[in-house]
């Protein structure tokens, strides 16, 4: 012991709890004060592991390294250093300092840490409208009531700063209570009478961990964004860097006024007069969504007698007629990502359509040359987005960013049938294929727009050819549909045989045929491309947040219609897939 205290100084009179393991990490020896700690007798010979929860290595890397671990025992806190004593032995000596005063203090003072929750109430203007128009008069309230029952249970300060929103401060301690009860609150006013279309729902946002009381209040901003983004009805919480999500049960609700669409197409199009060089693109591996958005922009662009640039790769299979359609025009100007980025500068304006997320986007390299960059996209907002765009428009009710874009062209465009046939077709294509043929997530104004593309010239017919499919894969989609695993849940999973080019597209029409059977509530399609990753598609009626699951793997989408890639093997895949739906619907 006195070789110990002479190595680590300890003073006199305050001894510490200490013993040895070897390096198989069996105790050797244990001082006296070891009780401390433990309260059993007969330590000598147990593997330190089970007295600990640590192995022997841990204990030898920290010796070299000078780093320690914290243990709980015996109702106190301990940090554990280890130390080599002897250069000609093949032992460690443990040391074990009590921090129990320190670790309550942290405790106490993380439980009391301010945070910030500001709360809205989704669709108030259209959701009071309907009331009204219904004979109800008290909904208002009645939120309102179980919005300040809430923060009282917080024992929160809660502040209403407009009709539908609210300003809440409470202490971390009850922040991780809602974490732990996934905010209840959405579920009882999900649950309220309205006599409405639609049921009433909140947006959270919830800052923590901010350096002060102004971080905190934008974390809560972001996060509040966040849940708008996302279609509302979910409750966010963004704790620096770190955001997590509850909620979003509800299909997003259709908004019966356009203003914003033409204020966005005004907008755009100031931007678009403006610019020297103009650069549209979607996200890799396009789809029809983002090519027929890409055509509407390039349309958008020309009426004001500018010629755009489309970034594309070589497309897939599923685009091959389209593409090959509007390459023959020759009205389009198509670039590689080499090429988009050699001829980019600081003041070209790019557009995004069809996603949002930076490590999503055909060529990532233009977000770091353009300083005017435009979003437009139709999925649910994520955490990782474009920062700083000139102009974001993003609308997670609408079925596809071609509707979106259908919606602006609708009012930008001043003479009948200005638009090319391949534009308008391309448009309702894209329309087509993320609603599922009209069947999920079409509102009215889907119709509206596909009414209008009619009207342009878009002919269905036509459209038809663009999904006509050949014998092979429909061979390969029966081998999938064949060896689907049903699980009890009501959950399909699928995967597709070999490698394809074109696996991204088949994999989305297997997920919707799977989830045409009886008794399927939620449906998994994978995949491997050519370039040995695995594409997931995921289809939902409602019951199971698709969405939810796909994040966790680094995609995202809907509630009901979502899709990710990763570089994992497809059998792993499919197993996470199994531990994502069972931990989703308990």
């Amino acid at each position: 012991m006195d070789q110990i205290e002479e190595k680590i100084q300890i003073p006199s009179g305050f001894p510490l709890p200490e013993l040895t393991i070897d390096d198989q990490g069996k105790v050797t020896s244990a001082n006296v004060h070891i009780g401390e700690v433990f309260i059993y007798e007969g330590i000598l010979g147990t593997d330190i592991f089970a007295i600990t929860g640590y192995r022997g290595a841990t204990f030898r890397e920290n010796a070299s390294n000078g780093q320690h671990v914290t243990l709980e025992r015996n109702n106190k806190t301990f940090e554990i250093y280890s130390y080599k004593m002897d250069a000609d032995k093949d032992e460690w000596t443990l040391l074990f300092r009590d921090i129990t005063s320190l670790a309550e203090l942290t405790a106490k003072y993380n439980a009391e840490r301010p945070c910030m929750a500001k709360v809205q109430i989704d669709n108030y203007d259209e959701l009071i409208e309907a009331v009204r128009d219904a004979g109800g008069s008290d909904l208002s309230a009645r939120i309102d009531r179980i919005v300040r029952d809430w923060a009282e249970d917080m024992k929160a300060s809660v502040s209403r700063i407009k009709n539908n929103r609210y300003n809440i401060w409470l202490t971390q301690k009850y922040m991780e209570s809602e974490r732990f009860r996934k905010f209840e609150l959405l579920d009882e006013v999900r649950k309220l009478e309205t006599n409405a279309d639609f049921p009433a729902s909140l947006s959270i946002g919830v800052g923590a961990g901010g350096a002060d009381l102004e971080e905190t209040e934008s974390f809560a901003d972001a996060a509040l964004q966040l849940a708008l983004g996302r279609g509302g009805d979910q409750a966010v919480i963004k704790i620096g860097n770190h955001v997590s999500y509850f909620g979003g049960k509800l299909q997003t609700v259709e908004k019966s006024n356009k203003g914003k669409s033409r204020i966005v197409g005004h907008a755009l199009n100031q931007l678009i007069m403006q610019a020297p060089k103009i650069f549209i693109m979607g996200h890799v591996h396009s789809d029809m969504d983002s090519f027929g958005a890409s055509l509407g922009i390039a349309r958008l662009c020309m009426v004001n007698n500018k010629k755009p640039y489309i970034v594309i790769e070589e497309p897939n299979e599923s685009l091959d007629t389209v593409f090959r359609l509007a390459k023959e025009t020759e009205r389009y100007t198509f670039v590689n990502c080499d090429k988009a980025a050699s001829l980019c500068e600081e003041d070209s304006l790019l557009i995004v359509v069809d996603t949002h997320k930076k490590d999503l986007v055909q060529c990532p390299e233009l977000l770091g040359i353009s300083r005017k960059v435009v979003v437009i996209d139709h999925h649910r907002k994520a955490d990782r987005g474009i920062e700083n765009p000139v102009l974001n428009y993003m609308e997670s009710y609408a079925s596809s960013t071609c509707e979106m874009v259908t919606e602006m062209l609708q009012f930008m465009l001043e003479k009948k049938k200005q638009m090319e046939k391949i534009e308008t077709e391309a448009l309702m294509a894209g329309i087509m294929v993320d609603s599922s043929f009209f069947s999920v997530r079409a509102g009215v104004r889907t119709f509206e727009a596909a009414s209008w593309l009619r009207r342009q010239g878009a002919d269905p017919t036509e459209v038809k050819r663009f999904f006509q499919e050949d014998w092979e894969n429909v061979k390969i989609k029966s081998q999938a549909l064949l060896g689907a695993d049903i699980l009890p849940s009501g959950i399909a999973i699928a995967s597709l045989p070999g490698e394809r080019s074109d696996a991204q597209l088949l994999c989305a029409q297997t997920a919707d045929r799977l989830l045409s059977l009886k008794g399927i509530r939620a449906s998994f399609a994978c995949g491997q491309d050519t370039e040995q990753r695995t594409v997931i598609s995921a289809r939902s009626l409602g019951a199971v947040n698709v969405q939810v699951i796909m994040e966790k793997m680094g995609g995202g989408g809907h509630l009901t219609n979502a899709a990710a890639q990763v570089q994992s093997p497809v059998e792993e895949v499919l197993e996470k897939i199994k531990l994502l739906t069972e931990e989703t619907i308990k």
